[in-house]
């Protein structure tokens, strides 16, 4: 038996609608080749039906996993900077892991990745080396397997959200679909769904958008209001 090895990633820190979810996995050093095997790779290098396969895959050889879900108002009342709360949580699930790894590597979201693998490592309840790093999914493989336990686990949650609310696209604010969801939405409820993260610029400025074209209505006058 080799060294345990930890990889943490998360899925869904930008969207306006939906959870965060950050998920670990501790493989032994002997399974690392198994999940190259597999196919293993950056989430976001897979189709979502190959990632679905690989989940189930991924949670049969790993020696332990946990998994986050993290819904807009937990997100929303959080007490400092996201990057404060992705550590926060960083360091819930790497301590909820009954396996306890030697080695732990980080997909940082800091833009210095030392200090976010510092910031971790000051709160774990056991002794490991970090190695935090950016694009740590695409570079180490018990990290990769994290990335797509979160994304599918995240898809899941977004397509139980799309049999309630309808088409409401990625959640991401660049998506068409979830801007033309939340305004329509807005236009109907005079509010947004519970599902979104009240905390994000892009309802204030739909609803600056709604709210000024109400106006702009308000505004004009017919040329019978003259005669």
């Amino acid at each position: 038996m080799g060294r345990k090895l930890a990889g943490i990633d998360e899925a869904g820190r930008g969207p306006v609608i939906g959870p965060m979810v950050i998920a670990a996995v501790v493989v032994d050093e002997d399974g690392v080749p198994k999940l190259a095997e597999l196919g293993v790779r950056d989430s976001k290098r897979l189709t979502p039906k190959r990632r679905e396969r690989l989940f189930d895959e991924i949670i049969k050889l790993v020696d332990d996993y946990k998994l986050i879900e993290l819904w807009p108002d937990e997100i929303d009342s959080r007490g400092g900077t996201l990057n404060e709360f992705e550590v926060e949580n960083f360091i819930k699930a790497l301590n909820s892991l009954k396996v306890r790894p030697d080695v732990v590597y980080i997909d940082a979201a800091d833009v210095k990745e030392e200090r976010f693998g510092e910031a971790i490592a000051g709160g774990l309840d056991f002794r490991a080396k970090i190695v935090a790093e950016h694009r740590a999914d695409d570079k180490f493989l018990p990290v990769s397997a994290a990335s797509i336990l979160a994304k599918v686990t995240r898809d899941r949650a977004i397509e139980k959200l799309k049999e309630k609310y309808g088409e409401i696209g990625s959640g991401y604010p660049s998506d068409p679909r979830t801007r033309a969801f939340l305004e329509a939405y807005y236009r109907e409820h005079g509010d947004f769904p519970p599902i979104v993260r009240r905390s994000w610029k892009t309802l204030g400025k739909i609803e600056a958008k709604l709210k000024n074209g109400v106006e702009k209505k308000k505004g004009r006058r017919s040329l019978e209001d003259f005669l």
